[in-house]
């Protein structure tokens, strides 16, 4: 079935053209690179995985329930609408919640898919576009992990939220080199990383869980990528070219905090928007949520070195402040050792049936 024919109301335009600006860059110099973004390519390479055979597709998922995560994180729990509904219309609301978060990782993963790729061909430098080549097949497997659940599992799609495709389309315009770095590496993925989490340390669900443990530990590379490589840049720009990126990340950190909100979903309940703007706003889950999606973004913006005055008066405005002090290194490495641990628990419990199988197989032998 055509993703089109899935989507639970029409994309505004089937393809999305975004003018490319800005010029590729060749680098005759292959034998010297940074030590560090070089380990992280090597690592890159080690990574690399396939979504058909890591992932226990079999698994099944309840289309009703499809991410496992508590009620309280649907909008209007608790209101006088909640309490309406039946139990099959609040099946369907987390059926079409799912689809919709689901979704938005989805379309974010192509444009982090185009953005790596953006940036093998403008960064100037040899390790950069090596270790980007890496990233834009990440990208690419996690596109197709999310489509795939979404076409398999849940049956439902949503198209990607407005300010979600303003941001992406902000950063692929500008010409600057370091923007899809900052605007893709920085931005979107550090939010991605935090939601991702979220539901993963909440979701009852298995297949959910594998997906955004498995997908987390690509993702802690590639914000590491990011900061190596904006630390070196931005400790070169003046002060001038600071604010520039500061004021991109003011205006960028205010679209990703209304980029999770849901507001389409409610509409396509019927709820007026204005109706369902304020439903976001009383919710104390979304209230908490919002405020833990900047987990990564705002301590990965400070690493970088821009710290200015007026991005830290933004960061008060939202709430979100002392997340610069939360330490970024310990949160990417539990990214990836929890995916060990699951592949070892998986791997564990496999081991464990095929050794009950072929026991049984030998007892019923013995007995015959």
């Amino acid at each position: 079935m055509s993703t089109l024919d899935l989507y639970a109301q029409p994309p505004q335009e089937p393809i999305w053209g975004v003018p490319a600006a800005g010029a590729a860059r060749f680098n005759w110099e292959y034998d010297q690179g940074r030590e560090r973004l070089l380990a992280l390519y090597q690592k890159g390479k080690d990574k690399q995985w396939d979504a058909v055979t890591r992932i226990d597709w079999d698994l099944e998922v309840d289309p009703y329930d499809p991410l496992g995560s508590p009620d309280e994180a649907l909008m209007i729990h608790g209101t006088p609408l909640w309490d309406k509904m039946s139990e099959k219309e609040r099946g369907e609301l987390r059926r079409h919640y799912g689809a919709w978060q689901f979704s938005q990782f989805l379309h974010g993963e192509q444009g982090a898919m185009v953005c790596a790729a953006r940036i093998v061909e403008a960064v100037p430098d040899m390790d950069a576009k090596f270790y980007s080549a890496t990233q834009t097949m990440d990208e690419a497997r996690h596109a197709e992990i999310y489509s795939r659940f979404l076409h398999e599992k849940v049956g439902m799609a949503y198209p990607i939220n407005d300010n979600l495709q303003s941001l992406l389309g902000d950063t692929l315009r500008d010409s600057r080199w370091d923007m899809p770095y900052l605007g893709m590496q920085v931005l979107i993925e550090g939010l991605a990383l935090a939601a991702f989490g979220l539901i993963r340390d909440t979701t009852d669900k298995p297949l959910p869980k594998q997906i955004l443990t498995y997908v987390m530990q690509d993702e802690a590379r590639h914000v590491a990528f990011g900061r190596m490589a904006l630390r070196d840049y931005y400790r070169q720009l003046t002060d001038a070219e600071r604010r520039e990126r500061e004021d991109f990340v003011i205006e960028g950190c205010y679209l990703m905090r209304d980029r999770l909100r849901g507001v389409e979903v409610l509409e396509n309940f019927g709820i007026p928007h204005d109706q369902a703007m304020e439903y976001t706003e009383q919710s104390e889950y979304l209230q908490l949520f919002r405020k833990l999606l900047f987990s990564r973004i705002v301590p990965c913006v400070k690493d970088i070195g821009l710290w200015g005055e007026r991005l830290q008066r933004a960061y008060v405005d939202m709430g979100v402040l002392e997340m610069g002090d939360s330490n970024l290194d310990l949160l990417m490495a539990e990214d990836e050792e929890k995916a060990d641990h699951l592949d070892a628990a998986r791997f564990a419990a496999e081991e464990a049936a095929r050794v009950k199988e072929v026991n049984e197989a030998i007892a019923a032998g013995a007995a015959d």
